[in-house]
């Protein structure tokens, strides 16, 4: 499979942007970067797995910027060439066109600047987990799909499940 086939799926969902707390009751499941990351450039089977399966997908508009910078760093520095660059680019506007996206507000940013469960945590970090915090779903009801230790040892200690 091609590195920007990783995330399409039959699904038609339209992406909207969405603020925090907008997002209504539902199997909810909130993409990191680290886990789209893995799925477009690792051809990850198991992030891809967790993206694709049934529900509702949330993401942070960070994640689609910290992808977006992330391929361009892999072009640029040799890690992909321009066929796998524009495949990997081709699949993060499948996975965006797919995915509620929830914009970095005020109140994401009020909440990553508090204490988390497990410090020390990155800025870039503690503002995806403030996102999910703030979708108004009591946190076990919420996946959280991550790669990252951090994200996931905070999510972990806020009653999150993780995929």
């Amino acid at each position: 499979m091609a590195t920007g086939e990783a995330l399409q799926s039959p699904s038609r969902t339209r992406s909207r942007s969405v603020r925090a707390g907008a997002i209504a009751n539902a199997e909810t499941r909130y993409i990191e970067s680290s886990a789209l990351l893995a799925a477009l450039m690792e051809a990850d089977p198991g992030a891809r797995k967790a993206i694709r399966a049934p529900g509702r997908r949330v993401t942070s508009a960070l994640t689609v910027a910290e992808a977006n910078r992330a391929v361009i760093r892999a072009r640029t520095t040799g890690r992909l060439n321009a066929v796998e660059e524009r495949n990997a680019l081709r699949g993060l506007r499948t996975f965006a066109r797919r995915c509620e996206i929830v914009a970095v507000s005020e109140e994401v940013l009020t909440r990553a600047g508090r204490p988390f469960p497990v410090e020390p945590i990155r800025t870039l970090d503690a503002i995806h987990i403030a996102t999910a915090e703030l979708l108004d779903e009591s946190p076990p009801l919420v996946t959280l799909i991550t790669r990252d230790k951090r994200v996931a040892d905070n999510a972990r200690a806020l009653g999150y499940t993780l995929a």
